[in-house]
């Protein structure tokens, strides 16, 4: 994560990856250390072959940054699985680019697109690559164009099918980073964050389609964007889709099943969600894992699933909000170490189930 200036937005909604194999390291964790010392700014939900490990404030709704986006990609597998979208149909880079935010993704839209250039697509992509680089790259270009796609709607009741209850409604929250510029560009300071604190949900969410819609027709309008302040962020942050450790452990234990959703849409969710196994070291030793992440400056929450060559499945969760910068910092870099001994370390296992012991609940 790059550090604030004053002028400069921090990076927003990155994904948070797995960038390096999966490899026994037998250490004392950071992570587990940081949610026992701090229980305020943290949730957490382990299963491990069907069974409870950990169950830490699991129920404390939290926002979930970019790990919103595997309800759109569950959104998309079944609909390409039901034919109601054609993973092979091509998509104008241009279309895409009107959603692009300059500097508040962590460079995610970029990175990208220099990934779909190296495989000489002529500013023509197909919906598959879209959708991958919503998940695997985390842009938000995608997302937003996507949510676009399959319609808001759509998304929101794939929770209802799912029987997903404790969840806040999904909305273009991309869009909303523009409001502050839109909606108040004579406000600075207090005044503008205390003006977009009180806007009313229901508001919230109009502004928010009217300003897709603008940025859909008018290529020109994200002209209108200013940085934002950390302050005027934190607010953003905080209104963000929102759910629980809980919920998405079960939505992990879904998709790790490949029996929930019928066997296409499973396919198609796999194609996503589950790019580590591109790495042959993974495939050594797992039958399937996926992953999902983000940040904001004050927030970092993960999802994983995972079977193993034995036939042990894990499903986690873990959201942390109300994060300092070298808290967030801090984190990230130790999370890999964190993913790695739960899946791997058994006497790891049985350490978080003690420290976590009985702190189920908000």
């Amino acid at each position: 994560m790059r550090l604030l200036h004053q002028f400069k937005i921090i990076p927003l909604f990155f994904a948070f990856f797995i960038p390096v194999t999966f490899a026994y390291t037998q250490t004392s964790n950071p992570v587990l250390d940081f949610m026992r010392n701090n229980p305020d700014k943290s949730s957490f939900k382990l299963i491990r072959n069907g069974e409870i490990v950990a169950d830490y404030h699991s129920n404390r709704m939290m926002p979930l940054a970019s790990t919103v986006k595997v309800i759109v990609a569950i959104e998309y597998a079944w609909q390409a699985a039901h034919d109601s979208i054609d993973p092979d149909e091509l998509v104008a880079l241009s279309e895409l680019e009107k959603y692009y935010v300059p500097d508040t993704d962590g460079g995610a839209h970029k990175n990208w697109l220099q990934s779909v250039e190296q495989k000489d697509y002529n500013r023509m992509v197909p919906l598959q690559e879209v959708a991958d680089g919503m998940i695997r790259f985390s842009s938000n270009a995608n997302t937003e164009y996507l949510c676009d796609r399959l319609g808001l709607h759509n998304i929101n009741n794939r929770l209802k099918t799912m029987g997903v209850k404790d969840h806040s409604e999904i909305y273009h929250f991309v869009s909303a980073l523009l409001i502050p510029s839109v909606v108040f560009p004579d406000k600075t300071g207090e005044e503008l964050i205390s003006a977009v604190h009180v806007i009313p949900q229901s508001e919230y969410f109009r502004l928010c389609n009217m300003i897709h819609d603008s940025l859909k027709k008018d290529p020109g309008f994200k002209s209108e964007f200013t940085m934002l302040t950390v302050d005027v962020q934190r607010v953003w942050s905080d209104r963000l889709p929102a759910s629980t450790t809980a919920e998405y452990a079960g939505i992990m234990q879904k998709i790790n099943s490949r029996t929930w959703f019928d066997s296409l849409t499973h396919v198609h969710l796999a194609k996503l969600l589950e790019w580590p196994m591109d790495n042959p070291a993974n495939a050594e030793w797992l039958d399937h894992a996926g992953i999902k992440g983000g940040s904001t400056a004050f927030v970092l929450t993960k999802t994983m699933y995972a079977t193993d060559k034995y036939g042990n499945t894990t499903e986690m969760a873990l959201f942390f909000n109300g994060l300092e910068m070298a808290e967030n910092t801090y984190l990230q870099m130790h999370m890999n170490q964190f993913d790695v001994d739960v899946l791997r370390n058994q006497a790891f296992l049985r350490q978080v189930q003690k420290s976590l012991a009985n702190k189920a609940g908000k």
